[in-house]
């Protein structure tokens, strides 16, 4: 299987019925006229790299938890199957139609219902743009716990559908760490609401976590209860320029050791990435290229504090010879410069790649983690080009691949080698992007057939005429 165009086998069609004309009538009677769309449509079936394109006919735009139940409800009578659709921003293929699944699209559930500014609890509808929560938490003094360079556009439902990473999670962790409650819909309809905004509640089995990383194969989140860290008084960025991924475990050590609890993100990422982006625009700081590249955040309560901390630090990797050269971000605006030259770098491969990138999420021991982009360079040859970024703190790179015009014969040297490297070396072929389809036939590379049998049963026993996002994660 390849990413591009992919077109799942005859075989693997497992909508029994045709949508008819008294189907959408029935949906139109649930969302109104205006919350179904038939024409203009090529954007819910088409990822956010351009290489999975279902042939839906239908899109869904309900308001509230009630409509997606009636629309469950009525497709799982029916045996039609449907794709939950967020932000549609996911690099796996998870989000869109691989036949002509009914898309449903939470682009209108995006009210917050409520926010406790003394426990840092948020509520919201699961179609709320992350960097629009963001902003609304930020006026009671609190941020969210996840920040993606797709902050601007992805859902916090497509988040947590995903169980999405991003740059901050060594600091905040993972969204299982801050979800406290959730409300979902079943494939049959069934409202599951366990949206509680209680931080212990050791009564059976947690079922939010169940949803959280389901990638819309259990049902449809609607609705979310989170905590939320307190704003950071102080916000520092340091960027250094560095010779050997070798060098960059020693500053990683020395970041845990000397900035220790304020340290909230350590990314790094490669010469070929830096040069791609300062062809797009952005303006790297030091004065000449070097080998790897540091941005590594802090966020604090006291700023003379955590700014001496920050010195030291800096002052302690300079002497040592760990980085080579550097330079601390002195304001905010400075600081957004320095996190361009990581956040854009996800926009430049796609604007330099096109339908010829790849993209692989994967998650391995931090000592041997480049050792997979080198080994694909070598494997590769100097035709393709091979980009190495990631977040250091969580063991998480990100493996791109531009291969060139015509060539795609040079997809099979890819695949399945990054996922046969990975399990080798005891890593995970999804770090955070998710499995989609772009991993579905590679998921014995992470898990024993053991486990995949596990999570089959739990698709049954849920979704028995396997209506919620077929063809994705694991055949059924």
């Amino acid at each position: 299987m390849s990413q591009v165009d992919y077109i799942a086998p005859k075989e693997d069609h497992l909508m029994p019925r045709q949508l008819e004309e008294e189907d959408v009538n029935h949906f139109k009677s649930i969302v109104g006229e205006s919350g179904v769309l038939t024409t203009d449509i090529e954007g819910y079936n088409t990822d956010w790299l351009g290489k999975y394109k279902g042939q839906s006919q239908l899109v869904l735009r309900p308001k509230n938890t009630q409509q997606i139940s009636d629309i469950l409800k009525h497709c799982n009578q029916r045996k039609l199957a449907v794709v939950p659709q967020a932000g549609n921003t996911g690099l796996v293929g998870g989000s869109v139609p691989v036949f002509d699944e009914i898309v449903l699209s939470t682009n209108l559930m995006n009210q917050i219902k409520s926010f406790d500014d003394v426990s840092g609890t948020l509520v919201c509808q699961s179609g709320c743009i992350l960097e629009q929560l963001n902003e609304k938490v930020m006026e009671h003094g609190y941020i969210m716990p996840l920040d993606l360079a797709a902050k601007g556009s992805c859902q916090i439902g497509g988040n947590l559908a995903t169980s999405a990473g991003g740059i901050r999670y060594l600091r905040y962790k993972s969204l299982h760490a801050n979800v406290l409650g959730m409300e979902f819909v079943l494939p049959d309809g069934t409202i599951v609401d366990t949206l509680k905004s209680i931080r212990k509640d050791n009564t059976g089995y947690h079922l939010p976590h169940l949803m959280i990383g389901s990638e819309g194969t259990l049902g449809i989140i609607t609705a979310v209860s989170m905590s939320v860290p307190s704003k950071p008084k102080s916000v520092n960025v340091v960027y250094l320029a560095v010779d050997s991924f070798e060098k960059i475990q020693l500053i990683y050590r020395a970041a845990k050791l000397h900035l220790g609890e304020i340290l909230s993100a350590f990314e790094f990422f490669d010469a070929k990435c830096r040069d791609l982006v300062v062809k797009h625009g952005a303006n790297d700081p030091l004065d000449q290229p070097y080998s790897f590249y540091l941005v590594i955040e802090t966020h604090g309560s006291e700023g003379s504090h955590d700014q001496d901390k920050l010195s030291k630090f800096f002052e302690h990797v300079l002497e040592e010879q760990h980085a080579t050269d550097g330079t601390m971000s002195t304001d905010e605006t400075q600081a957004k410069a320095l996190w361009r030259m990581r956040e854009s770098i996800s926009e430049c491969l796609r604007r330099e790649g096109g339908t010829r990138l790849y993209k692989y999420d994967v998650s391995m021991p931090l000592p041997i983690m480049y050792k997979l982009v080198s080994d694909t360079k070598e494997r590769l040859g100097s035709e393709a080009q091979v980009f190495g970024f990631g977040h250091l703190g969580d063991d998480n790179l990100h493996l791109n691949i531009i291969i060139p015009e015509n060539q795609l014969e040079m997809v099979d040297l890819i695949e399945p080698f990054v996922y046969e490297w990975t399990q080798q070396h005891n890593g995970s072929i999804s770090a955070e992007h998710g499995v989609g389809m772009m991993k579905r036939d590679y998921l014995k590379f992470s898990q024993t057939e053991q486990s995949i049998q596990m999570m089959r049963l739990i698709k049954k026993a849920i979704d028995p005429n396997n209506i919620m996002n077929p063809y994705k994660m694991f055949t059924v």
